[in-house]
């Protein structure tokens, strides 16, 4: 792919990773569903007593902050970043639980709520400009400078069995959804051309897939990540410049997930 391209796709996909800001499931046996339990980092069963909620002052302490991810900027996010429940609409009601997700939108049943955006710090390079580089040396160039990766990161405490509840309702909408749907803030639509599954682990239980995004024939690929600790539920939402130029991958932000479980521990 040549820079031009490259930079034409990854600021499509950056315009929709702002807005976001502001796995496909088949018959499994008794068996498999024991090995899927145990790789997504616990049983999807609800615990066994209701869970008290974290209260404002609890979950505050613990959320991710500066220093708690080797290599990541850790901030507060601002009212920009805010996004009502009843300002996402979607055309499939079944795949309402990813669209809130993607937007860091709280579950029914929340009484409490932190966010945060969790960004790589820029990678040590060279200081020549584009304009000197050759078309080849300016394509790899642009990719090292945008190689960094973003997470937004939404901390819900959850009273009695709503935490479960809420992440099992995520964990069936990725399911369902697996083919795509269309969410919608604020009047711009953002398509979602596919959702797999990822593996992660963490916390009573975990999930992650990876969802496609589709602008104009371009796709650009993003993480979303959920972890349950008793009745607190985190959902991370990454992307990365230069993985929407398709020649670079990122992975599920694992440290940054790991650093939200030791804090909820």
């Amino acid at each position: 792919m040549r820079a031009t391209a490259v930079r034409r796709t990854a600021l499509a996909a950056s315009a929709a990773a702002l807005a976001l800001l502001a796995t496909a499931c088949g018959g499994t046996s008794d068996a498999d569903k024991k090995d899927d339990k145990d790789a997504a980092g616990g049983s999807s069963s609800a615990p066994k007593a209701p869970a008290k909620a974290l209260t404002a002052a609890e979950l505050e302490k613990a959320t991710l902050a500066q220093g708690d991810v080797k290599g990541r900027k850790v901030t507060k996010a601002g009212p920009a970043d805010e996004v009502p429940a009843d300002g996402v609409t979607v055309d499939k009601e079944a795949c309402l639980p990813v669209a809130h997700a993607m937007y860091g939108v709280a579950q029914k049943g929340s009484v409490a709520t932190t966010k945060r955006k969790v960004i790589d710090e820029p990678k040590a390079g060279g200081k020549k400009s584009l304009e000197d580089l050759a078309d080849g040396e300016a394509e790899d160039a642009f990719k090292d400078a945008f190689d960094l990766t973003s997470t937004f990161v939404a901390l819900n405490s959850y009273e009695g069995t709503a935490g479960p509840d809420a992440f099992a309702a995520l964990k069936k909408a990725a399911a369902d959804c697996a083919g795509g749907f269309t969410a919608t803030v604020a009047g711009t639509p953002t398509k979602v051309a596919s959702i797999a599954e990822e593996k992660v682990t963490g916390g009573d239980e975990a999930a992650a897939w990876t969802v496609t995004s589709e602008d104009d024939g371009d796709k650009a690929p993003f993480k979303l990540v959920a972890l349950r600790k008793e009745g607190a539920v985190a959902t991370f939402f990454s992307f990365n410049l230069a993985a929407a130029g398709g020649d670079v991958k990122f992975e599920v932000p694992a440290e940054v997930v790991a650093a939200q479980d030791k804090k909820l521990a």
